[in-house]
């Protein structure tokens, strides 16, 4: 029978993350151990406050699937056990890495997909005034491609037009986090489209981006707080050019593989992301983000620690997770 250990760990942020909703300088995760005989599988999630969860609140709610998942639940029963969230995600990580590691297998074999190449991902610039976001752009000109908090204020074009003259050759994509307003969203749309922005990724509060389908987009726009699983990709299409498949928000790589098959049968553009995290919150995230346009899996580069062994980044250049981390 198997044995399930969960845990709460906290990681020290490099300085202090800052994005629209507020800041913070270190993270708190959630761990799950899936152990049958001299196998164990983990996975990590990151609760996070904006969809209503806490460190507790994942707990009990794998505390609640406990029975089931000793019992032998596997990763499809998973999907109708657990509601999508972050507390599934660390269930179906560590049931990935068991059967992995049970088999002698690596977990993109397990999906059927090619070993992942290696992925040029995003670094986050924090939200700061423009003077602190330049500087801070300055230190990664460097790097080929910078996601740049915003605020949805009126400083945000002075931001992006200071981070630009820093950091000259780098691509640039923006997260407002829902900062901006179904009033102002267009202009903020056309400001940044006019600064060479790649992409704007949820620029308006969830429930409120009907105004998306009403106008034409100056550049590309991507659901993140609008989009978790499957479920949304219809109404998605009819507002936003991609998605942001977080493994947090999707409940785990199992959903994930599904919501990036039916994105692209769509259509839909696909990004991969992450909440502030250690590797091996990435590094399932990894096997879907090789099919993706856009790679964001920065979080263990912004923590001041890191698992060991953690994911290699050379650069901006992230490399598939090792044997010894996951899957």
């Amino acid at each position: 029978m198997r044995q399930l250990t969960v845990a709460a760990e906290r990681f020290p942020i490099r300085g202090r993350f800052a994005i629209a909703r507020g800041a913070r300088t270190e993270i708190e995760v959630v761990t799950v151990s899936i152990a049958l005989g001299d196998a164990h599988g983990w996975g990590e999630c990151v609760p996070y406050p904006r969809y209503g969860e806490s460190v507790d609140s994942v707990i009990a709610q794998i505390e609640d699937a406990r029975q089931a998942i000793e019992a032998g639940c596997g990763r499809k029963e998973l999907l109708q056990l657990m509601a999508a969230g972050a507390s599934r995600n660390a269930v179906d990580g560590a049931l990935w890495d068991l059967q992995a590691k049970l088999t002698g297998r690596r977990a993109w074999e397990l999906a059927g997909l090619p070993e992942p190449p290696a992925l040029t991902t995003a670094y986050t610039l924090s939200l700061d005034t423009p003077a602190a976001m330049g500087a801070a752009a300055s230190a990664q000109a460097s790097r080929p491609l910078l996601k740049i908090k915003l605020a949805g204020d009126e400083l945000d074009r002075k931001r992006v037009a200071t981070i630009r003259k820093a950091a000259p050759d780098a691509k640039l994509i923006v997260d407002a986090n829902e900062g901006a307003s179904p009033e102002t969203v267009q202009a903020l749309c056309q400001a940044m489209a006019d600064l060479g922005v790649a992409m704007v990724e949820q620029p308006i509060p969830a429930g409120e981006d009907d105004v998306l389908a009403s106008f034409s987009h100056p550049l590309p726009i991507c659901a993140d707080e609008a989009f978790h699983t499957r479920g949304d990709l219809a109404q998605i299409a009819e507002r936003y050019d991609l998605v942001n498949i977080k493994l947090d928000k999707t409940g785990g790589l199992t959903e994930a593989l599904l919501v990036l098959e039916e994105a692209e049968r769509r259509g839909i553009g696909v990004m991969v992301g992450c909440m502030l995290g250690t590797s091996l919150a990435m590094a399932p995230a990894v096997l879907v983000a090789a099919r993706a346009s856009i790679v964001d899996l920065d979080g263990p580069l912004l923590l001041d620690r890191d698992r060991e062994p953690g994911l290699t980044y050379e650069g901006s250049l992230l490399q598939p997770p090792l044997a010894a981390l996951w899957g």
